[in-house]
């Protein structure tokens, strides 16, 4: 039902993001990804913690995080060194790496779930042959970064994304080599998805003295 601006309900309506915090999600630090892993391993919290490592390892939109598959990662019982993936939002394919913590977990919870390489690696808890809803891996990710003292209005899905991608940029600088990584069709998507232009301005500043 629409309202007319000479209603006075009209008025008094507050702002659909009224309390609520916009704008990009924070990348995780690295104190809170092993804060994180810690808890997840202290609850033998197998599936989660294979999915943590994946997500920020891959750098995958959830969308397409979910809908990975055994034989996306592994290839006669043995782990890919790169994965790819083809993008549902661009229909691009995107590689990534696996490294050491996410192919111990991986492993650890691919022993326990079982399974074919046509299966998906983290199954639906409804449907066993689906995939686990982004809708639940967006509701585990406001469990993880709340756990760790964190405010999940200020994390999200596309923080567990934006995680490796901020910490390859500030070690390296290399806007290409990212953009690459997280499979953007063109560069300036990259540098308003980082908020390079601030994050630099600002660390110019404060290396200039008056």
């Amino acid at each position: 039902m629409g309202h007319s601006d000479l209603d006075p309900a009209i008025h008094y309506r507050s702002p659909w993001n009224a309390g609520k915090i916009v704008g990009p999600k924070r990348p995780l630090k690295p104190r809170d990804i092993w804060a994180i892993r810690f808890y997840l391993d202290e609850h033998k919290r197998l599936r989660d913690r294979a999915l943590f490592d994946l997500a920020i390892d891959s750098k995958l939109r959830g969308c397409d995080l979910v809908k990975i598959r055994i034989g996306d990662l592994m290839s006669a019982g043995l782990f890919r060194d790169r994965a790819t993936v083809i993008q549902q939002k661009t229909d691009r394919p995107v590689q990534f790496e696996i490294m050491m913590e996410a192919r111990k977990s991986l492993t650890t919870w691919l022993d326990r779930r079982g399974g074919t390489i046509r299966d998906f690696v983290f199954p639906s808890r409804n449907d066993y042959l689906g995939h686990l809803s982004t809708r639940q891996y967006a509701r585990l990710v406001d469990e993880w970064v709340s756990t760790i003292g964190l405010d999940k209005r200020e994390y999200g899905t596309h923080s567990m994304r934006r995680t490796k991608a901020a910490l390859i940029y500030k070690a390296t600088g290399n806007l290409r080599a990212v953009q690459t990584l997280l499979g953007h069709t063109n560069i300036e998507n990259t540098v308003r998805y980082l908020g390079v232009d601030v994050d630099d301005a600002l660390t110019l500043s404060e290396r200039t003295e008056i």
